[in-house]
C-alpha cells in the first residue's frame, strides 16, 4: 500500500470510530484489507483504495474500518477479571438486586469469546444464587465479528486459546471440524451493533461492564469518549472493568478506583440516567 493510502485509512478509522491505525504498520494493512478488497470485488488492495477514493461510498468505508478495527479475543482473557466476577461481584449484586435482573455488558466484544465465557460462568454460578437474574448483553463495532459472536462455533485452535476443558466438555458440541457453543448459554445473550464512540444515550441501566483491551487502541479523545459513555450506562454501584493497563486513561467524574486494577464503580449516590 502507498503511504498516502495507510494515512487515508488511519484517518478515516480515528474519525469513524476513534481507533489507532499505525500508518507504519503496512503488514497490518495489508493483512487486514486484502480480504476486504476480495469481498468487496476488487482485484487488489490498490483497487479498493482506488475505489473508495472515487466513490465514498458509507458502506465501504465501514467495511474497511471495522475490519482495521479487529480485535484479538480468547475465552477467559486475563482470567483475574472473571474470578473477580465470580467471586465478589455477582454474589454482592445478587444481593442487592435480588428483585431485578443484573445486567452485563460485554462492549467491543469482538467474535464473543469474552461474553460467552461470562455466560458460563453464569450458567455455572446458577445453583448459587437462587432467585437471581442475569441479562447478558454483547456489542461491537464490527458486522462481521458479530455474525461469528452469534454463530457460537468455534475452530479448535480458538477453543483451545483459554477455555478450560470442564467448560468445553459442558458446554460445547463437536461439530466436524468446529465447537458449537451450546444453544442454552448462545441464547442467553442479547448482541447488538454499537459504536463506543457514538451517542450511546439510550445505552443503560447496567451493573456490570466489561471494556477491555479497548481503549488502550483508541486516541486520547476517543477514550474519553468512549469512557463517559460507558460511565453513564452505569446504574449506580455498577462495576466497569477495563484492562489492567488502561487505568490510567480513566478520568470520569463519578467513577472510583477500586481495589483490583482495572476496576471501578459508579458512585451508589448517582443518579441513573432516564
Amino acid at each position: 500500500m502507498k503511504p498516502e493510502d495507510r494515512d487515508l485509512v488511519a484517518q478515516l478509522c480515528a474519525a469513524r470510530s476513534g481507533q489507532l491505525a499505525d500508518p507504519a504498520k503496512d503488514y497490518l494493512f495489508e493483512t487486514r484489507l486484502g480480504p476486504v478488497a476480495r469481498r468487496e470485488g476488487f482485484e487488489s488492495i490498490a483497487d479498493l483504495m482506488s475505489g473508495l477514493r472515487t466513490r465514498r461510498e458509507d458502506r465501504l468505508i465501514w467495511a474497511i474500518v471495522e475490519a482495521m478495527a479487529a480485535g484479538d479475543s480468547s475465552f477467559f482473557r486475563d482470567q483475574t477479571p472473571f474470578d473477580l466476577f465470580r467471586d465478589e461481584l455477582a454474589p454482592d449484586l445478587a444481593r442487592q438486586r435480588a428483585d431485578q435482573p443484573i445486567r452485563i455488558w460485554s462492549a467491543a466484544c469482538a467474535t464473543g469469546q469474552e461474553v460467552h465465557s461470562l455466560a458460563m460462568l453464569v450458567d455455572e454460578m446458577s445453583g448459587e444464587h437462587p432467585g437471581a437474574q442475569f441479562e447478558i448483553f454483547g456489542s461491537d463495532l464490527s458486522e462481521r465479528a458479530l455474525e461469528k459472536a452469534q454463530s457460537g462455533l468455534y475452530t479448535q485452535f480458538e477453543v483451545q486459546r483459554g477455555l478450560p476443558i470442564r467448560s468445553l466438555v459442558r458446554h460445547f458440541d463437536k461439530i466436524d471440524d468446529a465447537w458449537a457453543i451450546s444453544p442454552r448459554i448462545r441464547q442467553t445473550i442479547r448482541w447488538r451493533r454499537l459504536n463506543l464512540i457514538g451517542d450511546l444515550s439510550r445505552v443503560r441501566g447496567f451493573d456490570v461492564i466489561f471494556c477491555r483491551h479497548v481503549l488502550e487502541a483508541m486516541t486520547e479523545p476517543a477514550q474519553q469518549r468512549v469512557i463517559e459513555n460507558l460511565a453513564a450506562a452505569l446504574n449506580p454501584g455498577g462495576y466497569l472493568i477495563v484492562g489492567a493497563n488502561e487505568a490510567q486513561a480513566l478520568d470520569a467524574q463519578g467513577l472510583t478506583a477500586g481495589a483490583h486494577a482495572g476496576v471501578f464503580q459508579a458512585s451508589a449516590n448517582a443518579r441513573a440516567a432516564a
